[in-house]
């Protein structure tokens, strides 16, 4: 089956998900940076307030999605979108309006916990469950919801900043996706709840990620991108500088690197039916790992694009490989738990990578030094996986 049968046949469950990512955009760093000098400025903060501020909240979101996450493997998932869509609009009206910094951090956070954290892991979850055949396929393409938001509202909100105060811009998007839900909520083909809610003792049964020796063997794989490219992002004015390049050679980069996540995203849901997802993971890194050559190599502007191209193939590709990969080495029932332990690590380690390359930074690291550096951690990362991807080689054979 491909695509265009997919989307005939599973039109209605596939927009679920697709929306479920798209919606993702309201808690995304990249949504939120838009308006971070009003929302600064609402709650009293500078720059840097706002930057340590939003770090702690991210880190806090992270421990509630290692908490709360493993949920959706006995809550009716319809039940789930809607909690999470009450608490995200409750989070957006709160920030907006409430006039002390103390309740509107915690209202950002709550829309960070519930746009980044619980819609992905809605979306994804959903998506990776109910699809036994054309999984990649499936998540190929309901992942095309978080670099459409990219591609799209970046512009649009600039746009609309123009005429428009920061808080109604926040409401007008809150409304229009409310405004795409309530169908779906209404009459989607929601499935029934994957399980019972488990006992204490049903619960040790199950995999515990963090005492599995796997888990911590392909968790490098599956960080390395997220870890490498968010440095890549902070630090864009001294990567810039130091490879020879300028900023507006970034920011089209940066434009190219959310087209380039389509195919990536098609692509790699497409060869991790047909391939496998071990063989898909052991490959998708490359195009990244051959741009960090070029841009240690030969720098300037070429580097840039290399680097965002490159690294928005693979994350196109990254969340059909992580959930596929999960599901083969410990199966579908218990993907809720895995997918939140995964994401979790994500957040923490996303919060803390910046922090890192801030201190070899004002140490006197040249970029090329810290790319090197993202080389070897990517090589590591991708020898300690090769035991646990054999192990779904074999269980394919």
């Amino acid at each position: 089956m491909g695509y265009r049968s997919l989307l005939r046949d599973h039109t209605r469950l596939l927009s679920i998900a697709f929306l479920a990512l798209f919606s993702s955009s309201l808690g995304q760093s990249y949504f939120v940076g838009l308006f971070q000098a009003p929302i600064s400025d609402h709650l009293g903060f500078s720059a840097g307030q706002f930057g340590t501020a939003y770090a702690i909240v991210t880190l806090c979101a992270g421990f509630a999605m290692l908490r709360i996450g493993p949920s959706i493997d006995w809550i009716p998932p319809r039940r789930f979108a809607l909690t999470t869509l009450t608490a995200m609009a409750i989070g957006v009206l709160v920030l907006t309006l409430s006039p002390w910094w103390v309740v509107g951090l915690l209202a950002l956070g709550l829309v960070r916990f519930c746009g980044q954290g619980m819609m992905t892991h809605l979306g994804n979850t959903l998506a990776g469950r109910e699809f036994t055949h054309n999984r990649g396929r499936a998540l190929g393409l309901v992942n095309l919801g978080i670099p459409l938001g990219e591609i799209a509202l970046p512009t649009l909100v600039a746009t609309l900043l123009i005429w428009f105060d920061w808080r109604l811009i926040w409401w007008m998007f809150g409304i229009v996706l409310l405004c795409l839900w309530i169908p779906l909520l209404l009459r989607g083909p929601w499935p029934a709840a994957p399980g019972a809610r488990p006992n204490r003792q049903k619960r040790r049964e199950g995999p515990s990620p963090f005492r599995e020796r796997r888990f911590w063997q392909i968790l490098p794989l599956l960080l390395a991108l997220p870890i490498t490219m968010t440095g890549l992002f902070i630090y864009q004015a001294q990567m810039t500088a130091d490879l020879g390049a300028s900023l507006s050679t970034y920011a089209l980069a940066l434009a190219g690197m959310g087209i380039a996540k389509l195919p990536g995203a098609l692509l790699g849901g497409r060869w991790v039916d047909k391939l496998g997802p071990a063989r898909v993971a052991r490959l998708y890194l490359i195009p990244y790992t051959l741009a960090m050559l070029v841009a240690i190599v030969l720098g300037g502007d070429i580097s840039i694009w290399a680097l965002m191209v490159g690294g928005g193939l693979g994350m196109g590709m990254q969340e059909a490989i992580a959930t596929s990969v999960l599901i083969r080495l410990w199966g579908a029932e218990h993907l809720g738990r895995l997918r939140a332990t995964l994401s979790a690590c994500m957040v923490f380690s996303t919060g803390i990578a910046p922090a890192i390359l801030g201190i070899a930074i004002d140490l006197g690291a040249h970029f090329l030094l810290i790319l090197t550096g993202m080389f070897a951690f990517i090589m590591i990362g991708w020898s300690l996986a090769q035991r646990p991807l054999a192990d779904i080689g074999r269980q394919m054979k």
